[in-house]
């Protein structure tokens, strides 16, 4: 789980902390993400594919008509795995760009 996510899965596992089917979760990327991320079908579904296998979200019992999705607790891990390499980035760059140096960072 060291793999960075893509800025794709990485809403598409924040979007699925409420069930939610296909649809769905193009909408909420899209508006959580002030429409930077716009997530195509086949792109949504290859990562849903690949997100049941890897075990992160799981399909829910439904109707039939519309698949519908959750995070599991190995999603969550990754989610958090995620924002601190993201936080260690940012915090990296901050502090090399106001003039610190090797030692500053930690």
């Amino acid at each position: 789980m060291k793999t960075p996510l893509t800025e794709g899965v990485y809403y598409i596992l924040l979007s699925l902390y409420e069930p939610r089917h296909g649809y769905g979760i193009m909408q909420y990327v899209s508006n959580i993400s002030n429409g930077r991320v716009e997530l195509g079908a086949g792109t949504l579904y290859g990562a849903l594919k690949s997100l049941v296998e890897k075990k992160w979200i799981e399909q829910l019992d439904g109707d039939g008509r519309r698949k519908e999705y959750i995070i599991t607790e190995l999603g969550e891990k990754a989610v958090h795995l995620e924002i601190s390499r993201l936080e260690e980035l940012y915090h990296n760059g901050r502090t090399i760009i106001k003039g610190g140096k090797e030692s500053d960072i930690s």
